[in-house]
């Protein structure tokens, strides 16, 4: 299992945006084959940083699933809404494996 972090840079002044579009992942992510964890937008402290966090089997099915989000009409009206508010200003992500258990290994 595979955890995917995405570290987002937004527009403060568009908090209200970028929790829009993490509602619309809350749904969209789930039916795509995607475990979310969740979405998490500023509240304190910085302004600019928000994450996304959802866990994937492997990057093979990181593919499948990224091909369903893309074809998923909610995901490419999350992606065009993205693109036309702009407040997403870098968009960062990484894929990590839990090593605090004995079964990660």
């Amino acid at each position: 299992m595979l955890t995917c972090f995405i570290r987002y840079h937004i527009d403060p002044t568009q908090k209200a945006a970028f929790e829009e579009y993490a509602r619309n992942w809350g749904e969209a992510i789930p039916r795509c084959g995607g475990d979310l964890i969740g979405y998490y937008a500023p509240h304190e402290g910085s302004t600019t940083l928000a994450y996304g966090v959802y866990n994937i089997e492997n990057l093979a099915a990181y593919e499948a699933y990224r091909a369903r989000l893309a074809a998923d009409p909610l995901g490419q009206k999350n992606y065009e809404f993205a693109m036309r508010k702009k407040f997403i200003l870098r968009e960062d992500r990484t894929f990590l494996k839990l090593a605090s258990t004995r079964e990660a290994t």
